[in-house]
């Protein structure tokens, strides 16, 4: 179940218009073995980005809870 929410946050952040979430997120999806890269990024757009009120401050949190927990 997990898997399947984490690789769903993935494709949100793919289909985003942030070349910071959506390059690490579309290698991922692809099988591109970039796990360290996608976690940067991540945490990086929560840095920057995580409070500003849009639809993805939830979901950069959300995914390093998740991903922290695989």
């Amino acid at each position: 179940m997990e898997e399947h929410e984490l690789r769903t946050i993935l494709k949100r952040f793919a289909e985003s218009e942030w070349e910071l979430i959506s390059a690490p997120a579309t290698a991922y999806l692809s099988g591109e073995d970039c796990n360290d890269w996608l976690i940067a990024a991540v945490e990086q757009a929560n840095e920057e980005c995580g409070d500003c009120g849009c639809e993805y401050d939830e979901l950069y949190r959300r995914f390093l809870a998740l991903k922290h927990a695989l």
